[in-house]
């Protein structure tokens, strides 16, 4: 079952939702109100590192970036 997020247009809380189906009625938990919207949410990866992903270069660095990449090398 996919977790959906909605706007309440009547409230204007936004909330997240597991649901059965894309046609499930959802009611808004702040109001009670059931004409919410479905928001496109974007994609979150689920686990892993916060860190940047870098690909291996060599060239005896430790991370693949390039020169002034911006991120904090250790």
């Amino acid at each position: 079952m996919p977790i959906y997020e909605y706007r309440c247009p009547a409230c204007d809380a936004r909330f997240e939702e597991l649901v059965r189906g894309p046609d499930a009625e959802v009611a808004c938990p702040a109001c009670g109100g059931v004409a919410v919207e479905r928001l496109i949410s974007t994609f979150a990866g689920v686990g892993g590192s916060k860190e940047p992903v870098a690909s291996w270069s060599g060239g005896g660095r430790s991370h693949g970036c390039g020169p002034g990449c911006g991120h904090h090398h250790h």
